[in-house]
C-alpha cells in the first residue's frame, strides 16, 4: 500500500485581465484575458490561436467551451491590439468586465431558443405538406414557400453568417455545408416555382425512389431547406446550453464568500459589505457566521469548519494568533479577526484562479462531426461542381446538370448528422435524470470510453461527511452505556460537531445543569449529582488532574492512529472512559469500488484528512493508492501527475476544495449532496450521493457515446452510398429529402434504445 503526502504545488499566475509576470530573461510579459464571441466550433478556437500566435512574442490559448482567450504577450502590446487581431479573423473580442452581469448568459441563449421555436413551428406544416401527397391542396406550394422563407433566411442566419465569415478567411466547416445546402434547396425551389412548372395550380409532389430524374424544373426542396434548418438549430441550442454551464463553476465558488461583515470601529459594531474591508480592519464573527476574509484571530476561541475549502471532516480549533480563511464557517464561539488579505489575494479567490486555470488547460473535445467535416465538406462541394461540369460535358441539359449538382449537395446535407448527437444526448440524459445522473453535454462522453483511473475524494464521497460515534471504551469497572449517557448529557449544551455526534448516539438526553464550555478543550456540567467533564485527555490532565489509565490511553492512541477523534469522559474526579468519533464510510462504498474495478478503473483515494484517517478508509475499501493531507492545489497536482503518467483520470468529489481537480480531470464527477460549486465544475453529477451510481453514470455515458458514434457512422454512410447516385443524375430531387427522412428516423430510433438502460447491470 502506498500512502503519500501532498505533492508540492507550484505557483499559479493570476488570471485577472492584466497580470505581470517576471521571467528569468527577455522582455517583460503580461498575462491578458479576452472574452471571445462568434465561435461556432472548436476549429474557430484554433484559428484564433493561430492568428494571435503570429504576433511577435505572443502565446495564446483559446478555450471554445468557456469562450475565453488567455494570452501571454510583451508588456508593450496592449489588449486593443489583440482585440483588433481577433476582429480581423472574423470574431469578436473584449476585455472582461470586472463584474459581469449575472443574466448575460441567459440573454445569449434566449434568442437562439426563440429562433428554434419559431423555425420549428413554421417548418412543421411545410414538411407535412411536402411528404404527404393527400394533403397537397391547390396552390399548396405557395403556402409552403411563404412558410419556408423566414426559416431559410432568418432561421438559418447563424449558419449563413458563420459560413460567410469562414469563406472570407478561406475556411470551410459544417456551417458552410449547412448554409450551402439550405440555400441550394431554397434557391432551386424558387427556380422551379417561378421559372419551371412547380408553381402551376394543382401541382403534386410524388415519391420516385429509383429511375432518372426528369429534369428538376418541376420539383421542390422546400421541406429540405426547412427541416435541415430546424434540426441543426436544435443541435446548436443543446450545445449552447452546455457551454453556458461552463462558467457556472466560478460563479458558484465566488458566491460561497460572505457578503457582509461586522466591522469593529472604536469598540462600536457596524455592518459593512465585505468588498469595503481593507487589511488591518477588525471584524466580529459570531457562531454560525462565515468569516468575511482571510485574517488572524486576535480575540476568542472557536472551532472553524474548513471542509468547504480543505476537505477536513473535523472542524479545526482556533484561538489568538491562528490564521483563518474567508468563507469558512465559525462553528463555536465568538471571534475577533484582523483582516490580512482581501479581494483577489484571498484563498477563495486563489481557488477561483485554480479552477479557471484547470478549465483553460482542459481543451474541449472536438465533436466527431466537426473533425470529419474538415475533409467531408470541401469534398462534397467539389463533387457537386464535378457533377455540374460532367453533365455539361456529356451533353446534358442545363436543368439536368444543375439538378445533379443540387441533388449532390442535398443528399449530403447533414440532416441526420445534426440529429446524431442531440437525440442520443437527449434520450441518454433523460434516462440519466430518471436514475439521478446529470450529464453535462456531448463533450463529456468522449472521455468515458478511455478513462482508466478514478480518483475518489474521501470526505462526503466515500464517507458520509458527518461525525458518528465509532466506539465507547469504558474504564475497568465502568459501564459503556453510562459513559455515553453522561457524556451526551454534558455535551447537550454544545454546538460543536463532535458534541453533536455524541448527543445523537443516545435515544434521549438527560437534563444537565451548570453547563460551561471551554473553547477548543471540552465541556463540564452537572448531570444528576455528578460533575461530569468531557474533552481532550490533555485538558483533563492539566485542568482537572485526571489521567487516563494506561489501557485507555493506549486504546485512544490506536483510535487516533486510525483517524478517529477521541474525547475522554470523567466524573467525580476519575476517568470513566473514552469515546471515539469519526466520519463513517458510506454503505455503498465497498460495492461501488468493486464496480469501478469491473469497469476497468483503478481507484485512487485522495483526501485533505490525515494519514491515519485516510489509511483506515483505504484498508476498508482495499485501495492501495492513497494520497493524504492534500490541499486543493495538491489535489490538482495529483490529477495532473496521473495524467502526465499517461493515465486518463476521472475525479469524484463533492466540495469546493475538489473544484480545480474536477475541472482538470478528464472526467469530473460531482456528488449531488455536495456544494453547488463542485457540481458546476463537474462533467457528471450524481444527485443521490450513492457512490454506486457513479459506476452507472460511467456505463450510461459510454453507452450514449456508442449510440452517438453509431448515428454518426450511419449519417456519413448513407451519404457515401447516395452521393455517387446523385452525381449520375439517378436521384429524383425528392429522393434527397426521403433519404434524409429515412436516415433521421433511423438515428432517432437508434437513440431511443437508451431508454432501456438499467442500473447495476
Amino acid at each position: 500500500r502506498r500512502l503519500s503526502a501532498a505533492p508540492a504545488s507550484a505557483g499559479h499566475p493570476s488570471h485577472m485581465s492584466t497580470t505581470a509576470s517576471t521571467p528569468g530573461s527577455g522582455p517583460a510579459l503580461v498575462d491578458l484575458e479576452l472574452d471571445i464571441t462568434g465561435m461556432t466550433c472548436a476549429s474557430c478556437a484554433m484559428r484564433i490561436e493561430r492568428k494571435l500566435g503570429k504576433l511577435p512574442g505572443v502565446e495564446a490559448s483559446v478555450n471554445y467551451a468557456t469562450e475565453k482567450a488567455h494570452v501571454r504577450a510583451p508588456a508593450g502590446l496592449g489588449p486593443d491590439a489583440l482585440v483588433e487581431v481577433v476582429a480581423a479573423a472574423g470574431y469578436g473580442a473584449s476585455v472582461p468586465e470586472p463584474e459581469p452581469e449575472p443574466g448575460e448568459s441567459a440573454d445569449e441563449l434566449g434568442p437562439l431558443r426563440r429562433r428554434l421555436i419559431a423555425s420549428a413551428a413554421l417548418a412543421a406544416p411545410v414538411v407535412v405538406l411536402s411528404m404527404v401527397p393527400a394533403l397537397q391542396f391547390t396552390s399548396w406550394q405557395w403556402v409552403a414557400l411563404a412558410l419556408t422563407i423566414p426559416v431559410a433566411t432568418w432561421g438559418a442566419w447563424p449558419f449563413h453568417r458563420a459560413a460567410a465569415v469562414n469563406a472570407r478567411h478561406g475556411a470551410v466547416t459544417m456551417d458552410t455545408l449547412i448554409s450551402m445546402g439550405v440555400l441550394a434547396a431554397f434557391g432551386w425551389s424558387l427556380y422551379a416555382l417561378f421559372l419551371g412548372d412547380a408553381g402551376a395550380p394543382g401541382m403534386h409532389m410524388t415519391f420516385r425512389l429509383i429511375g432518372p430524374a426528369p429534369g428538376g424544373h418541376d420539383e421542390l426542396y422546400l421541406e429540405v431547406a426547412a427541416a435541415v434548418t430546424v434540426f441543426l438549430l436544435a443541435g446548436r441550442y443543446i450545445e449552447a446550453r452546455a457551454k453556458r454551464a461552463s462558467g457556472a463553476a466560478l460563479r458558484a465558488l465566488l458566491e460561497l464568500g460572505a457578503t457582509d461583515a461586522t466591522l469593529l470601529v472604536d469598540g462600536a459594531e457596524r455592518r459593512v459589505p465585505v468588498r469595503d474591508l481593507v487589511p488591518g480592519d477588525r471584524v466580529l464573527v459570531r457562531p454560525g457566521e462565515k468569516i468575511a476574509s482571510d485574517g488572524l484571530v486576535v480575540e476568542g476561541a472557536s472551532a472553524v469548519d474548513r471542509s468547504m475549502l480543505t476537505g477536513e471532516s473535523v472542524p479545526v480549533e482556533v484561538g489568538p494568533g491562528d490564521r483563518v480563511t474567508g468563507a469558512t464557517l465559525n462553528a463555536g464561539g465568538v471571534l475577533v479577526v484582523e483582516i490580512t488579505r482581501v479581494g483577489a489575494d484571498t484563498e477563495l479567490a486563489r481557488l477561483g484562479r485554480l479552477l479557471e486555470e484547470a478549465q483553460t488547460g482542459k481543451a474541449p473535445v472536438q465533436r466527431l462531426a466537426d473533425r470529419i467535416s474538415t475533409v467531408f465538406v470541401p469534398v462534397v462541394i467539389g463533387l457537386a461542381f464535378v457533377a455540374l461540369a460532367g453533365w455539361a460535358l456529356v451533353g446534358g441539359t442545363p436543368e439536368q446538370a444543375f439538378g445533379a449538382a443540387v441533388a449532390t449537395l442535398i443528399i449530403a446535407c447533414p440532416c441526420a448528422l445534426g440529429l446524431a448527437t442531440p437525440t442520443a444526448l437527449l434520450v441518454g440524459t433523460g434516462r440519466g435524470a430518471q436514475l439521478g445522473i446529470l450529464i453535462r453535454g456531448p463533450q463529456v462522453l468522449e472521455q468515458t470510453r478511455t478513462v482508466d483511473t478514478i480518483v475518489l475524494d474521501k470526505t462526503g464521497t466515500v464517507t458520509t461527511g458527518r461525525m458518528r460515534v465509532q466506539h465507547v471504551r469504558p474504564a475497568a469497572g465502568e459501564d459503556a452505556d453510562d459513559v455515553l449517557r453522561l457524556a451526551a448529557a454534558a455535551e447537550a449544551g454544545s454546538e460543536h460537531p463532535i458534541a453533536r455526534a455524541v448527543v445523537e448516539a443516545v435515544p434521549r438526553t438527560e437534563r444537565a445543569e451548570q453547563f460551561l464550555a471551554h473553547a477548543g478543550l471540552g465541556v463540564q456540567a452537572v448531570v444528576g449529582e455528578r460533575l461530569t467533564t468531557v474533552g481532550r485527555a490533555a485538558w483533563l490532565a492539566e485542568a482537572w488532574a485526571i489521567e487516563l489509565p494506561d489501557d485507555l490511553a493506549e486504546r485512544a492512541r490506536r483510535a487516533e492512529a486510525d483517524g478517529a477523534t477521541v474525547v475522554a469522559v470523567a466524573w467525580d474526579g476519575r476517568a470513566r472512559g473514552i469515546i471515539a468519533v469519526a466520519d463513517t464510510l458510506k454503505p455503498s462504498a465497498r460495492d461501488a469500488v468493486q464496480r469501478f474495478r469491473d469497469l476497468g478503473l483503478s481507484p485512487v483515494l485522495l483526501t485533505g484528512d490525515n494519514a491515519g484517517a485516510a489509511g483506515a478508509v483505504a484498508r476498508a475499501l482495499d485501495i492501495d493508492d492513497v494520497h493524504a493531507g492534500v490541499t486543493p492545489a495538491g489535489k490538482l497536482a495529483v490529477v495532473r501527475e496521473l495524467q502526465a503518467a499517461g493515465r486518463t483520470v476521472a475525479m469524484v468529489g463533492d466540495g469546493v476544495n475538489d473544484q480545480a481537480a474536477l475541472a482538470a480531470s478528464d472526467l469530473g464527477i460531482a456528488m449531488g449532496q455536495g456544494t453547488d460549486a463542485a457540481m458546476a465544475a463537474s462533467d457528471l453529477t450524481v444527485v443521490s450521493g450513492d457512490l454506486r451510481v457513479v459506476a452507472d453514470a460511467v456505463r450510461l455515458s459510454r453507452r450514449t457515446l456508442g449510440i452517438i458514434r453509431g448515428n454518426l457512422f450511419w449519417a456519413f454512410a448513407y451519404n457515401a452510398a447516395a452521393i455517387p447516385i446523385a452525381m449520375l443524375g439517378l436521384l429524383n430531387p425528392l429522393v434527397a429529402g426521403a433519404a434524409m427522412a429515412a436516415s433521421s428516423v433511423f438515428v432517432v430510433g437508434n437513440s431511443l434504445r437508451l431508454r432501456g438502460f438499467r442500473p447495476g447491470a
